[in-house]
């Protein structure tokens, strides 16, 4: 799951990285509006931690943006700003969450989980395709109730796929949002197929009702 922190003070913004990835999160950070803007329109984000006082921009100003280019991503704000109307402003433009600073990280992990879930779940605490189940937060995986052990780049990459089930995702897309925004730096993309082979294998022998299908030459599709 891929997270972006847009936040211009780098010791808070260091802390909550090392933190998220503790937790096995993916994450990129930005320190300014125009880099923040950069990132939206170059990549897709499961999440996004928005300061609204940057140094070359407003954050509500970039949460239009990202509204408009990033739909079904959740927004937390995070702020020392604790105003009503900030509040009010940032939830009507969209926002999923607001987190006034300074707060605990564990609050904030809780405040990131709940709006994953309500975007990408439903609410739930379960993701379900077929006799497919994942729980996002054990990181756990089920086929038919039984369990099936995944390693943790297997994982991420079902978790894209099943939030997203029928739906034909770029071989690009998905080493961006599973391996990070530098992957464009790779010389191949060969190793996305061996991490493919491996959970397709996985996924035949534990009897599961869906494939990843490869479509030749653009990428694959959860059906």
């Amino acid at each position: 799951m891929k997270i972006l922190i847009v936040e211009d003070e780098t010791e808070i913004s260091k802390l909550i990285q090392e933190s998220l990835e503790e937790a096995q999160y993916l994450v990129e950070s930005a320190s300014t509006f125009k880099e923040g803007l950069l990132k939206i329109e170059d990549y897709q984000y499961d999440a996004i931690l928005l300061d609204l006082m940057l140094p070359d921009g407003n954050g509500l100003d970039l949460l239009s943006e990202i509204r408009s280019s990033q739909p079904n991503t959740s927004v937390i704000i995070l702020s020392a700003k604790d105003a009503v109307e900030d509040k009010v402003k940032g939830l009507d433009l969209g926002a999923d969450d607001y987190l006034a600073k300074p707060f605990h990280l564990v609050e904030l992990h809780s405040r990131l989980k709940s709006a994953l879930r309500r975007r990408n779940q439903q609410g739930e605490n379960k993701i379900e395709y077929k006799n497919l189940c994942l729980y996002p937060e054990t990181r756990d995986f089920l086929v038919a109730g039984n369990h099936v052990a995944l390693n943790r780049k297997e994982y991420d990459v079902l978790y894209y796929f099943m939030i997203r089930p029928g739906r034909l995702i770029q071989r690009t897309t998905l080493a961006e949002s599973v391996w990070g925004d530098h992957i464009d730096q790779a010389d191949s993309l060969d190793f996305i197929y061996s991490q493919i082979k491996n959970l397709r294998k996985k996924l035949k022998e534990s009897g599961a009702d869906a494939d990843l299908q490869a479509v030749y030459g653009v990428g694959y599709k959860l059906v």
